[in-house]
């Protein structure tokens, strides 16, 4: 065979091979990048939605990603997802003594005292803010927080992401928690949580009386110590519980489980909640507004009706 032969053999057999190579590399690339859409296409995805089935889905182009007046605008691709996620912490469970045997004014629904033995659980430590709720209603698995429930409401103003959402009403609460694995808690492990443990003591923080160094309350003049306005959660750290729970007095009054009823005759031994007659539900904690500050006690009740809205009301979560 001639020199020119031999080289022409070889370079047939060079193609030969570098084709067959290309051909099962491209059989082995996985289906999602072989079959990628152009960049036209892009806005129909086939991905798994926040309820977890697959479906369609459309990628809105960044400036179209938002959300009540802007709140989650320019927050693109992970819109929604909360810079500061949910922080769980464990509670110890344990027997303690819940209400009150003061004939202070204000407390009589807060009798009579009674052993409850509570369950180790984990509470949020703080309660839920803007932005961990607006995750839920971008996935559309919760509905927006009204704006016009009093003149301080959170959603949707510049600079409340880390602000306790509020304006929220009971059902909005139980659905968010539900989205977020969790469940609102009861009005016993509240009580126990915001006594450090079931410490006998009228604050989180232990027997002193509040001030605006522990709580944010009414004080230094006016609703919010001053700011006319709710804070961010854990400003006042000075307040926490042993365990590290914040806000457990003030800022927003907390829903809880609970159905109320103006003692505690009847109430569950076992820390679970009371889902008794009747349809208004407890609120914990004391807010920022102007409440007498022994509103701010552990043991103070507060209910209201499921539906009700107001600029002093959130919640924190339980698990």
């Amino acid at each position: 065979m001639t020199s020119w032969k031999k080289y022409v053999l070889a370079a047939v057999i060079v193609t030969a091979a570098v084709f067959a190579y290309n051909r099962n590399l491209h059989r082995n690339i996985p289906p999602d990048f072989r079959d990628a859409p152009s960049d036209a296409a892009i806005g129909e995805l086939k991905d798994i939605n926040p309820a977890g089935v697959i479906g369609d889905v459309k990628i809105p182009a960044p400036a179209m990603l938002k959300i009540s007046k802007g709140y989650v605008d320019e927050n693109y691709p992970q819109a929604g997802a909360p810079a500061k996620p949910v922080e769980w912490v464990t509670i110890n469970g344990g027997k303690f003594t819940m209400g009150t045997d003061s004939d202070e004014k204000g407390f009589k629904d807060a009798k009579p005292i009674h052993k409850v033995a509570i369950k180790t659980f984990d509470m949020s430590k703080t309660a839920v803010t803007v932005e961990q709720y607006a995750e839920c209603v971008i996935a559309g698995d919760c509905t927006e927080p009204a704006t016009d429930a009093g003149d301080y409401c959170n959603w949707g103003k510049t600079g409340r992401q880390l602000h306790p959402v509020n304006c929220v009403d009971w059902d909005q609460a139980s659905k968010y928690a539900k989205f977020e694995g969790g469940r609102l808690p009861s009005e016993a492990e509240w009580e126990y949580a915001a006594t450090s443990g079931g410490k006998n003591q009228k604050y989180p923080w232990g027997n002193d009386e509040p001030t605006c160094d522990k709580a944010v309350m009414y004080g230094n003049g006016g609703s919010g110590c001053g700011k006319n306005s709710t804070m961010p959660v854990c400003s006042k750290t000075a307040g926490n519980t042993a365990q590290g729970l914040c806000d457990m007095a003030g800022n927003v009054w907390q829903w809880v489980q609970d159905k109320y009823q103006d003692s505690y005759k009847g109430t569950p031994a076992d820390g679970s909640a009371f889902e008794g007659a009747g349809s208004i539900r407890v609120l914990r904690g004391g807010s920022f507004s102007p409440d007498d500050a022994r509103s701010l006690r552990a043991d103070y009740r507060n209910s209201s009706d499921p539906g009700y809205r107001y600029d002093d009301v959130g919640f924190r979560l339980a698990r």
